[in-house]
């Protein structure tokens, strides 16, 4: 059997995602890719004639609820359990320096 998949493509991939691997790791991963492939080759053996293209295995609906206008809890009992509130808005961390 054939390599579905070379080392340099791997690695090739890998620094398309700003991924870094050890030689070991690419091996490893070569392995298991070629093997993924492998399996999905075989479903090019199945029968699809006359099987419709889905993008779902079943069929989607929305759950919409129809819009109703109603009270709000107000900012008051939104901010009583927050741990930090100032000005009427949940205070939280800083995050960017």
């Amino acid at each position: 059997m054939a390599d579905k998949i070379t080392r340099e493509e791997v690695e090739h991939v890998a620094r398309l995602a700003r991924l870094e691997f050890s030689p070991a790791e690419v091996d490893a991963l070569t392995g298991q890719m070629d093997t993924i492939l492998a399996h999905v080759e075989q479903l090019n053996e199945l029968d699809t004639e006359g099987v419709e293209p889905t993008s779902h295995a079943v069929t989607l609906e929305n759950a919409f609820r129809p819009d109703a206008v109603t009270h709000s809890i107000g900012v008051d009992k939104a901010l009583k359990n927050a741990p930090l509130h100032a000005d009427g808005c949940f205070g939280v961390p800083k995050v960017i320096e």
